[in-house]
C-alpha cells in the first residue's frame, strides 16, 4: 500500500506535535517533513517523544515540499503565516489541510480561487473535533425555535485570534437556521467598553483566554421562561486528531476549497 506523504507546518507547537504523533501512528500515512520557525534543526521525533524519525525541523515550507515529494501539508501555525503557507503548498503542487483559524472571508475566497487554479484541494476547518461539529449542527437546528442566542468561547491563552473560528462558524450556521429575527433589545449601557461582547450576524460572542483551557464553547439560547445550552469541551488536543486524519485522507481527491469538517462526514 502506497502511503500518503505528509508535511506538518507548525510541527513544534502543541497542536503540531499532536499531528505528528497522529500521522506516525497511521499505517497509510508517512511523515516526510516538519516545518516551524521554532526548534529548527531538532529531530521532530525526539521532540514528540517518538524516538528518532530521521526528520529535522525546517524553517522553509517551500524547500520542505520540494525535497520531500509531499502530497499533503497540514498547517497549524498562526493567522500571520497561514496564507503564505497555503500559497507555498499550492505552488509546489501540494494539497493542504488547515487547522489555523483567523482567516477572513476574503482569505477564504482567495484560497478557493488559488486552489481551483492549481487543481488542488484545500480543507479549512474551524474545528476538527467531531463533538464540535455536532454542537454547531445542533445550534443551527435550535436557532429555528430560539432566535435569541449568545456564544461564549474559551481557549488557551496562546490563541491570538478572537473570536475563534468555531464561534464565527457557529454564528454563521445560527444565522442560516433562524426563521425569525432575534428580539429587539435596548442599547446596552456598558460601564466597561466591550462588556457585552462583539456581535456577528445578530449573535453576541464573548471570548475568554486563560491558561489551563484547551478549546471550549457554550451556545446559550433564551426563550420565554426557558433557556437551552449546548456545550462542547475539548479536554485534550488528541480530540482533534480523528478529524485531521480524515481530512488528510480526503483532501487529495478534492479541488478548490472545502470549509468545515461537516462537509466530509455528511
Amino acid at each position: 500500500m502506497e502511503k500518503i506523504k505528509v508535511i506538518v507546518a507548525g510541527a513544534y507547537g502543541r497542536m503540531g506535535r499532536e499531528v505528528v504523533k497522529a500521522v506516525v501512528a497511521q499505517d497509510d500515512l508517512e511523515l516526510v517533513g516538519a516545518v516551524d520557525k521554532m526548534g529548527a534543526g531538532q529531530e521532530i521525533g525526539q521532540v514528540c517523544g517518538l524516538g528518532d524519525l530521521g526528520i529535522k525541523v525546517e524553517t522553509d515550507l517551500t524547500t520542505a515540499c520540494r525535497n520531500s515529494a509531499a502530497e499533503v501539508v497540514v498547517d497549524f501555525t498562526t493567522p500571520l503565516t497561514v496564507m503564505d503557507n497555503i500559497k507555498s503548498a499550492l505552488k509546489a503542487g501540494v494539497a493542504a489541510v488547515i487547522g489555523t483559524t483567523g482567516l477572513t472571508q476574503e482569505n477564504l475566497e482567495e484560497i478557493n480561487d488559488l486552489a481551483a487554479q492549481a487543481g488542488k484541494g484545500i480543507i479549512v476547518a474551524p474545528n476538527f473535533a467531531l463533538g464540535a461539529v455536532l454542537m454547531m449542527r445542533f445550534a443551527q437546528e435550535a436557532a429555528r425555535y430560539f432566535p435569541d442566542v449568545e456564544i461564549i468561547e474559551l481557549h488557551h491563552d496562546r490563541k491570538i485570534d478572537a473570536p475563534s473560528g468555531t464561534a464565527l462558524k457557529t454564528a454563521e450556521l445560527i444565522a442560516a437556521g433562524r426563521v425569525t429575527d432575534p428580539g429587539v433589545k435596548p442599547a446596552p449601557l456598558e460601564k466597561i467598553n466591550g462588556a457585552r461582547g462583539g456581535e456577528y450576524l445578530g449573535t453576541k460572542i464573548h471570548s475568554v483566554r486563560l491558561p489551563g483551557l484547551v478549546a471550549h464553547q457554550e451556545v446559550l439560547f433564551g426563550n420565554q421562561g426557558q433557556t437551552l445550552t449546548i456545550r462542547h469541551d475539548s479536554l485534550d488536543r488528541s480530540s482533534f486528531m480523528p478529524g485531521v486524519i480524515l481530512a488528510i485522507r480526503k483532501v487529495r481527491n478534492l479541488q478548490g476549497l472545502v470549509y468545515g469538517l461537516e462537509a466530509l462526514i455528511d
